[in-house]
């Protein structure tokens, strides 16, 4: 998979890679979603701590330059989505905005961000991610399972899932 845009069938949505530039509106449309649907789950204020910070936008700019890509997903010209993936095999952040859940958006993100990283590590055979309370049915209805109870690291809650790869 080239690191060129192109446009994506799934509810009409244009996946591309991040630029610099979108690092604000992510940031925003990830700790709104965060907000609303994660936060009140914790149970400390050192995880909302700790996720705001992860979230930065500055810190999504370092992360996109090393070891992570990010992808943006959008909707008439509307960020609806994003996708980071650290290390080509574990999904540290999926969001869709909330005008645009129930929409494919989540799942267009996943299998175009999964492509992006087996064109870079075709050895990949299982992708990872920490999922929170609200995000594991969808998780698992695009495939991945739980392997594992939930857990808290620096008071960020998390339900650990993967998923095996088609070898491609």
């Amino acid at each position: 998979m080239s690191r060129r845009n192109s446009a994506v069938p799934e509810a009409a949505a244009w996946i591309r890679m991040m630029t610099p530039d979108d690092a604000e509106p992510i940031a925003a449309l990830v700790l709104a979603s965060f907000d609303e649907f994660i936060a009140p789950d914790y149970t400390t204020e050192q995880g909302v701590a700790e996720f705001r910070r992860y979230a930065e936008a500055e810190a999504l700019r370092r992360r996109a330059e090393g070891e992570h890509f990010v992808m943006v997903a959008e909707v008439d010209g509307v960020l609806a989505g994003m996708i980071e993936v650290r290390d080509c095999n574990h999904v540290a952040l999926l969001f869709v905005a909330k005008a645009f859940h129930r929409r494919g958006i989540a799942a267009g993100l996943l299998e175009r961000g999964l492509a992006e990283a087996r064109a870079r590590r075709p050895d990949v055979e299982r992708v990872t991610i920490n999922s929170s309370r609200y995000g594991v049915r969808a998780y698992e209805r695009m495939g991945f399972r739980q392997t594992g109870p939930e857990r808290a690291v620096n008071g960020i809650v998390f339900i650990p899932l993967a998923m095996r790869l088609d070898r491609g």
